[in-house]
């Protein structure tokens, strides 16, 4: 009998047909509603692969068993004329659709059954309360009542609050309560209004469970308008009990919201929060000045104190401070905290943190361990604390801890997923640990709810410069310089950018609004320099280099590095290595001396730069020593020199392992962009890569990205010609 004929007689394509039919039917119908439920990635997967397989399954019993009226049998045991056999091909038939649907049903219950089990029943989100009042200005007695509310329920252990950021992003939207507790991965949501009129306050609070969004309770408190702090907490207390009470069955010890009792000082601490969001030089200005504000009417606010702490960490971070200067205020400030409040982890934190990296940074590790330690004992007392998880961040980035800082940002946007900052943080984190797609996406999110952050933009231009993007670099700084026109290292790292693509007349433009900015900041000193290099003008290049070094230029933007690096270039072209060496010891005593037992960070990066002129003017078992000593130093610090292609190849080149420096050359340096490695040219030029140099390999691709830059240069200079003649 033919295949056709004999995979007919057996009901092979009946039952086909039929599980295809029904089956994709009912998959389209669960991969579409399952999203809509909540449920995880893997469930549309799930769904399809048992669809899939199920299909095998399906045509391999059809063809070996038959369903009879008495019971599954084997094809050789059937018998029967035509029409009994048609009887059994509908019976066939329903039970392959039966079949199909219980097993695609099944699958999708079983997904749903793990959406409702992600979900903690002790959870809940409060969102901002209503101003129901006719006066704009209550708005902030409205966000301070929610605000005091989610302090006191945070202190409940077995309650999971969502954070304020992510609630707050919420208010004045059209979004169903079902919706809000989906995106905040909570089963209650916590609403109310308040209203204000005719010296009586009226708070209406009620909770809804996410799952119906039916109302567990809902409650009406009124007061006279005598203290407002006093009622403020009262009600918070009174719906916290309530909330405590539904949700863990018993009503939990609530402390006091924020430590204060003017209301102005309190209206100046949440303005400095809002402020201090979008981490911009005038942002943190602004936030600076507000807490102080708030600290002139009430020196005893704490949150006040500890808030203007982290802040000034903050213009530590950005440039706007230097460290010496931050660091005693953190400290000072630290201080007055726990000394009144020695419990305090912000103040604990900030206090730890500071301390440790003021030691790091004259080449002291061995307090860093311990601070870290610390710093993880309080996260763990203190999760729901997004400062003192940064603080930790910090602290493990600094010592080049990348992966160890990862969860730690993964658990914080967990907690808080619309938080802007905690998107920014792990872009950032993200982009240094080589995933620069999984930034751009989280980046691009702490955008979208925060706009006005000229960082997000900041870490989105660099990744566009590691592609080879020039023109995206630009553009996203040129839209942070509009969001921040205050910072002046924006306009600084632009001009440098333009200057190493030899665009000196565009880059002269930015340089100038650094100028008038900062006109003695790093980068000022940095454009100097390499305005002078883009200008062929080497006796301006030598001052401007001399002068960073001998004014003791912030290491900030690779200023001070940057200044030895030319000097000792210029030494090996002009062959006054040892004159020059001996120049800048006598300007920076210990400034090249490896065997130190403490040397500052930038002390080091100097000594790494110094290699090429030691490998001219030292015995080569000396350099080498020296190189030894280097790379143990940076072992401190968790520094892997082969995790950078450059310096892994400089590394070779100088223990003469030429073979593997071209391999690394020509596998982990050319295969990225040139905008990863501006400044090629003056590298390759000097003795210690000759031999690389001269590989034909090599050659070929110092050409390619020679016509890279040249392609970038063209792309860019149209794109500022496009933008000037728009405007």
């Amino acid at each position: 009998m033919p295949l056709a004929a004999e995979l007919r007689r057996r009901n092979v394509f009946r039952v086909a047909a039929a599980y295809l039919v029904v089956g994709w039917l009912l998959t389209e119908v669960l991969t579409t509603i399952l999203p809509e439920l909540g449920a995880p990635e893997w469930s549309e997967k799930a769904v399809i692969y048992v669809f899939v397989l199920g299909f095998f399954a399906a045509v391999i019993l059809a063809w070996f068993f038959e369903l009879t009226p008495e019971g599954i049998k084997r094809d050789e045991d059937v018998a029967g004329d035509a029409g009994e056999r048609t009887q059994r091909h509908r019976l066939v038939n329903y039970v392959t659709l039966a079949g199909v649907a219980l097993i695609i049903v099944f699958v999708g219950l079983f997904s749903a059954q793990h959406v409702v089990e992600d979900v903690d029943t002790t959870s809940v989100a409060v969102l901002p309360f209503v101003n129901m009042s006719n006066d704009a200005d209550n708005e902030y007695f409205s966000d301070g009542l929610t605000e005091t509310l989610l302090h006191m329920l945070a202190q409940i252990p077995d309650l999971k609050v969502a954070a304020r950021t992510s609630s707050f992003a919420f208010k004045g939207q059209n979004t169903s309560v079902r919706q809000i507790a989906d995106a905040l991965g909570v089963a209650y949501v916590l609403e109310g209004s308040v209203q204000k009129a005719d010296g009586r306050v009226r708070v209406t609070a009620q909770l809804i469970d996410a799952s119906d969004e039916s109302h567990v309770w809902s409650n009406v408190y009124e007061s006279e308008i005598d203290d407002i702090f006093g009622i403020q907490d009262e009600i918070a207390k009174r719906v916290g009990f309530a909330l405590s009470e539904s949700l863990l069955g018993t009503e939990s010890e609530l402390r006091l919201g924020v430590q204060t009792s003017d209301p102005d000082a309190y209206d100046l601490y949440l303005r400095a929060r809002k402020e201090r969001l979008t981490f911009s030089y005038g942002g943190l200005k602004v936030a600076e000045d507000l807490l102080k504000g708030a600290l002139l009417i009430d020196p005893d606010f704490v949150e006040a104190k500890t808030e203007l702490a982290t802040s000034y960490i903050s213009q530590w971070e950005t440039g706007l401070m230097e460290g010496r200067e931050a660091i005693p205020q953190v400290t000072a400030i630290a201080d007055q905290v726990l000394e009144e409040h020695p419990d305090n982890v912000i103040a604990r934190a900030a206090k730890v943190y500071v301390e440790a990296m003021a030691q790091a940074m004259e080449g002291d590790y061995r307090t860093v361990p311990a601070a870290i330690s610390e710093l993880e004992s309080l996260v763990a007392a203190a999760p729901e604390n997004f400062q003192v998880r940064l603080l930790l961040v910090r602290a493990y980035v600094n010592t080049l801890q990348d992966l160890d800082a990862l969860p730690v940002l993964e658990a914080a946007l967990d907690r808080d997923p619309f938080n802007p900052q905690i998107n920014y943080e792990l872009g950032t984190l993200y982009f240094r640990v080589g995933r620069p797609e999984a930034a751009r996406i989280v980046l691009e999110k702490s955008l979208e709810i925060e706009p006005l952050q000229p960082n997000a933009r900041v870490q989105l231009a660099h990744i566009d410069r590691i592609a080879g993007d020039g023109v995206g670099f630009v553009e996203n700084f040129l839209k942070a310089i509009e969001i921040d026109p205050r910072d002046h290292e924006l306009p600084g790292t632009l001009a440098q950018f333009l200057y190493q693509i030899e665009l000196l007349e565009e880059a002269d433009d930015f340089r100038q609004r650094v100028l008038n900015l900062a006109p003695t900041s790093a980068i000022a000193y940095r454009l100097e320099l390499l305005r002078a290099m883009g200008n062929d003008d080497p006796a301006a290049a030598e001052a401007a280099a001399r002068r960073a070094i001998q004014d003791r230029v912030f290491d900030r933007l690779f200023a001070f590095a940057g200044a030895v690096e030319y000097l000792l270039r210029a030494a090996i072209t002009d062959n006054s290595v040892e004159t020059e060496l001996a120049w800048l010891n006598q300007q920076l005593p210990n400034l090249l001396n490896v065997d130190a037992e403490t040397v500052p960070g930038h002390f080091r990066l100097a000594q790494g730069i110094a290699l090429d002129a030691w490998y001219v003017s030292l015995p080569l078992e000396e350099t080498r020593r020296r190189l030894d000593a280097i790379i143990e130093a940076g072992g401190a610090m968790r520094f892997d020199p082969t995790e950078d292609p450059m310096t892994h190849m400089r590394i070779l080149a100088v223990r003469g392992q030429i073979q593997e420096a071209i391999r690394v050359a020509l596998e982990g340096v050319f295969t990225r962009s040139v905008t990863t490695n501006f400044g090629w040219q003056e590298t390759f030029a000097t003795p210690l890569y000759a031999e690389i140099v001269a590989d034909p390999r090599v050659q070929v691709a110092m050409q390619q990205w020679e016509q890279e830059e040249a392609d970038i240069r063209g792309k860019v200079a149209a794109y500022l010609r496009d933008i000037e003649g728009a405007s």
